[in-house]
């Protein structure tokens, strides 16, 4: 059995923290760049070209992309093969404690949802974990900003509700957030599942590399319909007008109940900060 050795993983995860809050990623910057070509309104190429600049900047100066440096969201690997001696939690609010605290990253997380005394430290992180074959551990890191997150939405509809029904759901969640989520956005949806999968679906399909398809004709053909329907709303850069209001719609799939059509929308800002290590 291969073992993981507690100090080093904790250490990985903090300039982990670290990298994902300081460097805009490869395939979300060029996505920006080309919708920059593409845009119409002269607002919007220049708050385009200011997103462009403003993750410059933050690569260069090794400061964060945004002031909002999120509530850490890890999906962890775990393959079969790996024997761990220290608590997955523990390890990970460590890796983030101490990444928060070495990148000035902003702690945004408060110890209740009501009395709302910060915790001072961005943790504790929330983690999923998926056992998988092998002897590899796979950490992913997204922090997600409270902006995005607090437009996103979860709809139970029926089977006999059917497709515009949902279409116009993804939509109309992307209308209502407007400006809020720091736009251009990237739109994740899950459909299928349960109540809570719905939504961790719709969050995992954020992680797909910008411009890449999905894998199933008939959701890619969907993703290509919602994002020119998202694009027409005329919402644009930051809100400001323009045809780039989404950089790109994945959608998640699960099988689901007879009765049950759940269909969730996690909204994420420009700054779709995330990023991996293997182990």
């Amino acid at each position: 059995m291969k073992k993981i050795n507690k100090d080093k993983f904790i250490e990985k995860i903090k300039d982990l923290c670290i990298s994902v809050n300081y460097d805009l990623s490869k395939d979300v910057l060029a996505k920006i760049k080309e919708s920059k070509s593409k845009e119409t309104s002269d607002l919007g190429k220049n708050i385009l070209s200011q997103l462009i600049e403003n993750a410059k900047i933050a690569k260069k100066d090794q400061a964060p992309l945004c002031q909002d440096t999120g509530f850490v969201v890890v999906f962890v690997e775990l393959g079969r093969d790996i024997a761990l001696d220290f608590d997955l939690q523990e390890a990970l609010d460590e890796g983030v404690r101490q990444g928060y605290k070495a990148g000035y990253l902003r702690n945004s997380i408060v110890k209740d949802p009501f009395n709302r005394e910060n915790t001072k430290d961005n943790t504790p992180c929330i983690f999923y974990l998926k056992s998988t074959a092998g002897d590899k551990l796979k950490v992913t890191i997204t922090p997600k900003g409270g902006g995005s997150e607090n437009m996103s939405a979860l709809q139970m509809f029926t089977p006999a509700d059917g497709i515009e029904v949902v279409k116009d759901f993804v939509i109309q969640t992307v209308r209502n957030a407007g400006a809020n989520v720091c736009p251009p956005s990237i739109v994740g949806v899950g459909i299928g599942g349960t109540f809570e999968k719905c939504a961790l679906l719709a969050k995992e399909a954020l992680l797909r590399e910008l411009g890449s398809s999905n894998k199933d004709p008939f959701y890619d053909k969907l993703e290509k319909e919602l994002l020119q329907e998202i694009n027409k709303l005329g919402i644009g850069p930051m809100g400001m007008g323009g045809n780039t209001t989404c950089l790109g719609v994945f959608i998640k799939p699960h099988p689901c109940h007879i009765a049950s059509l759940p269909v969730a929308v996690n909204m994420q800002c420009h700054s779709a900060r995330h990023g991996e290590i293997i182990m």
